[in-house]
């Protein structure tokens, strides 16, 4: 769709409601159904719109990171991680960079179709008015794969939204980050149009005692755009997004050049009748390429060894929910949904004197289709919540090719066979109200998550460390039960505790083979010092543990603090026997953070403390990652009618917070000390 045919769609959109002048006022959110009552049963985590503004860093990764125990795989960020480490899960399930939790955006899932990793630099912060993180699985409401929680992402109403916002903000090492934002809101509807782009630098990845002179800065460039159209007609509210991305980043050397771009449309039709319902179509385009370099021990020299130049993706899908009015203090919700997935990576290896020798081809499809059905009742001091779904899937057109460039017959051509199966997920909660300010509340529930092509299909290196890919890999499932108290003594004041008890079988990890040098299947060469995994199916990951969410407020001050404590322990035998009882990878025990901020006069202070214990990079738990305490902090000062100077601090204390451990013991960081200056405009 062009400019000319987007502007033309939005007019048309928009001036739809001038028809119905005589028409009762009602209010256009753009957003879906309302949440059902028994979603109280739940251990549910809302960040509003100032905590997404007051964020020091200006990412959502990191806005993520207020809700402890919600894990990226690495604990760098989108400025300085490879894109592929960039899965969520939450509970210490561990993962190996796949989100282990499902991520909606206005309805719309938002994982990599071909890897299952979040490509964060897609979301500007100003296009969002909320995030609700619910902890443990079994949400069938928003599709399939929903393992170890919900992460649902809600695009800004019209009430949170200037006419014309900017910011603009410089910082450490030549960065910039820009974010803008348009909004054009009528009584039937509104039209908002976000822009942003941030580049800098970078940093030194690997800390300065293990570095050699091959070592250099990692420089990145990512922008990000998203037109929203949003009308009603009469009970009916069309929702249009079209957004895209691009993400240009380096990894400290020579030969770690990585690109990712991506576009996404969706059209969404809300009903708000006596009988609410929502009709949900979308296509999701990604492409993805990163090149790998070997380096000597002594770090003096580096070469290539291989270049993913293209990762070309697909998904589509479609979901439809009806919420029919069946009063008795009763909600019940009833749909279905699929997603289609489809890529492939396109590979150069075998360098030779710096030129590739041979090709790569791998890749195929997988389908999830399913039914679910969601029903509350709210019984006097008690609310109920029971709901499950039933999903079909299928793995299909798997397939690896090599061939080298001399000619011949292809060094490997191998079509793995279709596969297919059934699932059922679902959950049960209460809670019950035993005062006015105490709620207690308990569920269970199970979820699965299917492969991503990623780990069914492509092997891949990190230095000296090469892991295969697996075809043959079961869907994951979990088990889980918790129990918890909210505790709301007066109306600015929450405390919340969950204990947990989660156990995932076919838990799918990077499983140590082998440390010798050698050539292995699918991957070649491991040199000395490296390490040869294989993508498997684990026994089980038990996680056990408790959760701890605080919120107050008075006045212009606000408090919130988040903590989880999680004991994780593999359960393996066979050949990952060796795992047995040791902590999943990259899986800290505790971790805790809080923010106090101060609002008032047009002005805006706000300072997070975090923690995070040791964790271990690999699975045999030999390459320890010391624990790091960092502190972030904003301030925003008006100097004139709509504008406002803005200070941002990252890491101020300049902590070294470790992010992986090579074979050879080089240490990578993540983001060092980082100061911003900048200057923020709001029409009102």
């Amino acid at each position: 769709m062009n400019d000319g045919h987007l502007l033309l769609l939005a007019s048309a959109l928009l001036a739809v409601p001038a028809a119905a002048q005589d028409a009762p006022e009602v209010v256009v959110t753009g957003r879906g159904l309302a949440s059902a009552p028994g979603e109280r049963a739940y251990d549910t985590v809302v960040i509003d719109r100032a905590a997404i503004e007051s964020d020091a860093a200006n990412r959502l990764e990191t806005v993520l990171g207020r809700v402890a125990g919600l894990d990226q795989f690495r604990r760098s960020d989108s400025r300085s991680a490879n894109p592929t480490s960039q899965g969520i899960t939450l509970r210490g399930l561990g993962g190996n960079a796949a989100s282990r939790a499902l991520l909606i955006l206005d309805g719309v899932p938002q994982a990599d179709p071909f890897g299952g990793w979040v490509a964060f630099p897609a979301y500007a912060l100003s296009r969002l008015g909320e995030v609700r993180v619910t902890r443990g699985g079994g949400s069938g409401l928003y599709g399939a794969g929903a393992l170890a929680g919900t992460v649902v992402l809600e695009s800004a109403t019209p009430d949170q939204l200037a006419p014309l916002s900017a910011e603009v903000a410089g910082g450490s090492r030549g960065s910039l980050d820009a974010q803008g934002t348009a909004a054009l809101v009528r009584p039937g509807g509104f039209l908002t149009a976000t822009a942003a782009y941030a580049r800098g630098d970078g940093f030194v990845p690997t800390v300065a005692e293990d570095r050699g002179p091959v070592d250099r800065a990692s420089p990145y460039a990512q922008a990000s755009a998203a037109v929203r159209a949003v009308v009603r007609s009469g009970a009916t509210e069309v929702q249009a997004n079209l957004s895209a991305f691009t993400d240009a980043r380096e990894r400290g050397t020579a030969y770690s050049a990585i690109r990712s771009r991506g576009a996404d449309a969706s059209l969404r039709l809300v009903g708000h009748g006596r009988w609410g319902w929502s009709l949900l179509g979308y296509v999701q385009t990604r492409d993805f390429a990163n090149q790998f370099p070997a380096i000597n021990a002594a770090r003096t020299s580096v070469t290539p060894t291989l270049d993913q130049y293209a990762t070309p993706a697909t998904g589509l899908g479609a979901r439809v929910e009806v919420a029919p009015s069946i009063g008795g203090g009763a909600d019940l919700r009833v749909g279905g949904d699929m997603r289609a997935l489809s890529g492939r990576t396109e590979e150069l290896y075998g360098f030779a004197a710096g030129t590739p020798t041979r090709r790569r081809v791998a890749g195929g499809r997988t389908l999830t289709a399913g039914g679910f059905a969601d029903a509350s009742a709210v019984r006097g001091p008690v609310t109920f919540s029971l709901g499950g779904r039933v999903d079909a899937w299928r793995i299909s057109d798997g397939r690896l090719k090599e061939r080298a460039f001399s000619g011949g017959l292809p060094l490997t051509d191998l079509s793995f066979p279709d596969r297919h199966g059934t699932e059922a997920s679902g959950r049960a909660g209460a809670a019950w109200r035993v005062t006015k300010p105490l709620t207690l509340r308990a569920a269970g529930y199970r979820g699965w998550r299917l492969p991503t092509l990623n780990e069914l299909f492509r092997s891949y290196r990190v230095g000296a460390d090469a892991t295969a890919a697996n075809a043959v890999l079961t869907p994951e499932h979990l088990w889980g039960g918790e129990a918890g108290a909210d505790w709301t003594p007066i109306g600015r004041v929450k405390l919340s505790a969950t204990l947990f008890d989660n156990r995932l079988t076919g838990a799918i990890a990077n499983v140590t083979m082998g440390q010798r040098p050698g050539t292995y299947p699918l991957v070649g060469l491991v040199a000395a010092g490296g390490a040869y995994r294989v993508r498997e199916n684990l026994d089980a990951i038990r996680a056990r543990g408790a959760e701890v969410d605080a919120r107050w407020a008075a006045g212009a001050w606000s408090l919130s603090a988040s903590y989880a404590h999680t004991a994780s322990r593999v359960e393996a035998s066979g050949a990952a026997a060796g795992l047995n009882g040791l902590r999943p990878a990259q899986t800290p025990l505790d971790q805790a953070l809080t923010t106090i901020g101060w609002a008032g006069r047009g002005a805006a202070l706000s300072a997070t403390l975090r923690y995070v214990a040791a964790q271990f990079d690999d699975d045999q738990n030999t390459r320890r990652l010391a624990p790091a305490t960092t502190l972030d902090a904003r301030a925003a000062v008006p100097v004139g009618r709509g504008w406002s100077v803005e200070l941002r601090s990252e890491n101020i204390s300049d902590t070294r917070v470790e992010t992986g451990t090579s074979g050879a013991n080089v240490i990578e960081r993540a983001t060092p000390r980082t100061l911003w200056l900048g200057v923020i405009h709001r029409e009102r």
